[in-house]
Formats: C-alpha cells, structure tokens, sequence
C-alpha cells in the first residue's frame, strides 16, 4: 500500500481510539454517572491517574491529528517537504506508542487490583465493619497472580458472585471492568497502529509518499 493511502487510514483510526480512550477514563471518573464520588476523592486511584486521557489520549490524538493531516496534504508537498512530514509522523508515533503502552499497563493493573469501593471487610475476613477501600486488591501482586493458577481461579475477575460486596457505588466494579476493558483494548490496538506508522514513516522518509507515482 502506498505510504500516504496508509497514513490516510491509520490516522482517521487513531482519532477515533484517542477521542473513545479519552472518554472511557473519564466515565471511570464518574462511577455510575455520579459526580459526588469524585468530589468526595473516593475514585480509584488508577482512575484518578487518568492514563486513558494522557496514555492513550493525548499523545495519540496528537499524532493522529499529524498523521491525517500529512496523509491528505502530501501529495502536493516537495520531496523534501514529504520525507520531513514522514519524520515527524514517525516520531509523534513513537510517542503515542509509548502513551498507548502506558494505557495498557495501568489500566491492566486498574482492571487486576479491582475499585475502590465501600464495602463490609467484616464478610472479607480485612476487619470489622464497613470501610473505603480495595476489597479485591491481592497482597501478592500480579506476578503471584500469574504464577499460581489456584490463586488467579480466586480472583474476583472470575467470580461475578463476589462483586456484591462493594455496596457503593452502586454497579461500581462492572463499571471499572467494562471501562478498564476497553482501555486495554483500545490501547493495545493503538499500539499495532501506531507501530504501524512507525515503519510507515520510515519508508516516507526513504521513499517519500509515492502518491501519483
């Protein structure tokens, strides 16, 4: 395919994914819909560190809006003009890439620990009464997680009967499932595109666009 027809629909795809990750977080904001969660600090923190609006929003839609713009503008550009534009496309890639990979970690690590809810710790063996905190936040750490099958059968990702326990918010832990989900989705798809135009970019650097060619 020739390097400015991929450009054309890589990016129009990015825009797309930053524009839904940038939502995706902040609807994690907002569990259920209410604000007064956010306002009374009891968001996850993982949430709270929003890698969806600058992991996989920000830093994407900045490359996105460049790629798009390089992709319809080039066919007219001077070689020179082309192979500069395929540079710079090729480096705001990068960084999206990395912004993509951060998303992905994070939320992954959002989706694992669990939200952060009000629960009763005296029916999760954590003490006694109910409390704010991470009723499903393992000790021993995804990479236990991994490692020990009979662990990783207890977490609560694989038993939708244990999500009663948070008693607010209300819907909160399909909220961050369902939410966190598509992060790691979104993201991991940013990142196969913008690898995409990584290479892409390269071959405009060495080549130029070969529109009309």
């Amino acid at each position: 395919m020739c390097v400015g027809k991929c450009s054309r629909i890589v990016g129009p795809c990015l825009l797309a994914l930053g524009t839904v990750s940038v939502a995706a977080n902040i609807l994690l904001l907002f569990p259920g819909g209410a604000s007064k969660y956010l306002a009374e600090g009891h968001i996850s923190k993982h949430a709270k560190a929003m890698p969806g609006i600058w992991g996989g929003g920000i830093t994407v839609l900045l490359a996105a809006t460049h790629i798009t713009a390089v992709g319809w503008r080039c066919a007219g550009c001077s070689d020179c003009g082309t192979r500069c534009n395929a540079f710079i496309s090729a480096v705001l890639s990068k960084l999206a890439l990395l912004g993509a990979a951060a998303c992905f970690v994070l939320s992954g690590v959002g989706l694992t620990n669990g939200p952060l809810c009000f629960y009763n710790a005296s029916e999760h063996g954590r003490g006694h009464g109910t409390l704010w905190g991470y009723p499903f936040l393992d000790a021993g750490s995804i990479l236990y997680l991994l490692l020990s099958p009979s662990r990783r059968a207890e977490n609560y990702l694989h038993d939708c009967r244990t999500w009663s326990i948070c008693l607010e918010p209300a819907g909160v832990v399909a909220w961050n499932v369902v939410l966190f989900s598509l992060l790691l989705l979104i993201s991991a798809t940013e990142m196969v595109l913008a690898s995409l135009q990584i290479l892409n970019g390269c071959l405009g650097c060495l080549c130029g666009f070969c529109e009309g060619k």
